[in-house]
Parts: structure tokens; C-alpha cells; sequence
């Protein structure tokens, strides 16, 4: 599971063989939620409210950079890492 940032506890993966849409996977303690990167909407899962907001933060800040990931998986190239939340 390739992790790709981590900030305040949370920890964001993303997977080379996911299906689509593009999306992240973001892990707070027991939670897991699956972020939509287009819509930078949440499709499935769920995170306490602060942590989901959170990661919709940081999502907005990459979102280009969470789509050339993306496009990486899909190629089965090495992803990069995304800066964390400050």
C-alpha cells in the first residue's frame, strides 16, 4: 500500500491496481474513507468530521498532484510523495 503523505494522524495511500474513479485512500485510526480526486468528494467510508475536513484541505491543495499520481498508478510507475498538511 503505497503511502503517499501523512499529516496529523492521518495517513493517505493510494494503489496501483484501484478501480476508478481516480481517488485516494485516507486512514485515521480504525477509519478508512475513499476520497473522489475529481470531485474531491467523499464516496465511501468514513472519517470523524475533523479529520475529513482535513483531508478535503489538503486534497484541494493537491489535487493536480493527487491526479499525476494517479495517472502513475495506472502505469504502475513509482508514485510521489505530496507534501503534508502544515
Amino acid at each position: 500500500m503505497p503511502e503517499i503523505s501523512r499529516f496529523f494522524g492521518i495517513v493517505i495511500k493510494m494503489f496501483w491496481n484501484d478501480h476508478h474513479p481516480p481517488h485516494f485512500r485516507a486512514f485515521y485510526g480504525d477509519e478508512e474513507a475513499l476520497v473522489d480526486i475529481t470531485s474531491l468528494s467523499l464516496f465511501a467510508g468514513h472519517l470523524t468530521p475533523r479529520a475529513l475536513g482535513l483531508v478535503m484541505e489538503w486534497s484541494a491543495l493537491h489535487q493536480r498532484d493527487l491526479l499525476d499520481n494517479w495517472r502513475r498508478a495506472g502505469e504502475q510507475e513509482p508514485l510521489e510523495r505530496i507534501e503534508p498538511l502544515r
